[in-house]
């Protein structure tokens, strides 16, 4: 009976042993706190707005140009309102090329947002390596990603601050 005691005691014991750490952070959070991370989404919204400006600015001339040629359509003979007509659908395809080119999947805004907060991410991705590996965690969760819900978080694994504190930075203080 003690054999079997002692087994039993021992193999809880080694399983406790190999058990996995875990914890988490919110990259939102941390994101937050960094002035460098709330500088680069000033800059990129300055950038959209100004080529908003300029898009918007197209397609008002676009609407300048039809009010135009629907005001003078009558006057105009079936030629002039032939090259008038070409003229307004080649300044809407140009207008539409140079919106998807800042704005499309691969365009400007998403080239700058890529430049801009890439080196912060990678940063902060690497600190929080730093942390997991000073801490011994096993795992490290990101609970402001959306592919990762947590319903339920114990704030003593939330590693946050510890990263904000190891990027020289004091948590709480969220900059405005």
């Amino acid at each position: 009976m003690k054999k079997y005691l002692l087994i039993c005691f021992l193999t809880f014991t080694c399983m406790g042993a190999f058990a996995q750490k875990f914890a988490y952070v919110d990259t939102e959070y941390i994101l937050k706190h960094l002035p460098e991370y709330k500088s680069a989404l000033s800059q990129l919204n300055v950038l959209s707005q100004q080529w908003q400006g300029q898009v918007d600015q197209n397609f008002v001339e676009i609407d300048k140009m039809y009010k135009a040629y629907q005001a003078d359509q009558v006057l105009l003979t079936a030629d002039m309102r032939k090259r008038r007509e070409n003229d307004i659908i080649e300044k809407e395809k140009e207008a539409k090329d140079f919106q998807r080119k800042i704005f499309g999947p691969d365009g400007e805004l998403f080239q700058s947002r890529t430049k801009l907060l890439n080196p912060i991410q990678d940063k902060v991705t690497k600190t929080i390596s730093e942390v997991a590996k000073a801490k011994l965690f096993d795992f490290i969760f990101d609970k402001s990603s959306e592919s990762t819900m947590m319903i339920y978080a114990s704030s003593n694994y939330d590693v946050s601050n510890d990263v904000i504190r190891l990027l020289g930075f004091k948590p709480g203080s969220i900059l405005k």
